[in-house]
């Protein structure tokens, strides 16, 4: 036998075994069809047979679905999101995003480009924005973080409200800490909560601030340089007279 007809059978068996995965990929999605999901493009979506969706659930192009996730029902899962052994109540909606080893609660929307690493727990109703990555925590009912922002080791109650660029400061260089947000607080763009910290509930915490103590209930937390103007400093230093070279 020679090279050219070993390579045509080679060929032959490798079209064999992907026309065997494409069927087994066709009766996973039509057994879930037949239960009330829909596939924009089912050719494009990856679903491992131990996968459980919910009737009235949309899944969009790029959509992978691994392991022993459960989706409920009425659910958009969009294009080019990746769900590993995690379980998304009823009513969610995910763009574009990744969650591993977690859960999310009804009504709730991730993303687009969220990042849910393992052990992260999304209550209901909440929001998780763009560019915004949890790891080892908890964000509950009706709470938000609506983009740019790290979750990290922490414990986010109720109706909280995460600003723009909220960084959870969880490892010192050698120990991971937690922290905990309690129910009602806000929390201003571009705060670092520097663990472990606790925010009482209903309290304020000012954008810019670095958090390093406790906040009480009901107060107002503002760790930043008082701002200082040096008039006419720019004209000195002829800034904005500059020749181009």
């Amino acid at each position: 036998m020679d090279e050219s007809t070993k390579s045509m059978e080679n060929i032959e068996q490798l079209m064999e075994r992907e026309q065997k995965k494409a069927q087994a990929r066709l009766q996973i999605v039509l057994r879930h069809i037949q239960a009330g999901v829909e596939f924009v493009d089912w050719k494009s979506a990856y679903i491992d047979e131990t996968v459980e969706i919910g009737e009235g659930t949309v899944i969009w192009p790029g959509a992978i679905l691994c392991g022993c996730t459960k989706i409920g029902r009425n659910c958009v899962i969009g294009h080019n999101t990746r769900i590993v052994d995690s379980t998304i109540a009823d009513e969610v909606e995910i763009q574009s995003s990744e969650i591993l080893e977690s859960t999310v609660g009804s009504f709730t929307k991730v993303g687009p480009f969220a990042y849910l690493r393992p052990n992260s727990h999304i209550g209901e109703h909440a929001k998780v924005g763009d560019f915004v990555e949890v790891k080892n925590s908890t964000l509950g009912n009706n709470s938000k973080a609506s983009h740019l922002t790290y979750i990290g080791d922490s414990d986010v109650g109720d109706n909280v409200n995460l600003g723009c660029g909220v960084v959870f400061v969880n490892y010192d260089g050698q120990n991971k800490h937690r922290s905990v947000v309690k129910d009602g607080a806000f929390i201003g763009c571009n705060t670092n909560l520097v663990s472990p910290v606790t925010v009482g509930g209903k309290a304020y915490v000012a954008a810019g601030t670095t958090l390093t103590s406790d906040v009480p209930d009901g107060a107002l937390a503002v760790g930043r340089a008082k701002q200082k103007n040096l008039e006419g400093w720019v004209g000195k230093r002829g800034l904005l007279d500059k020749k181009k070279k």
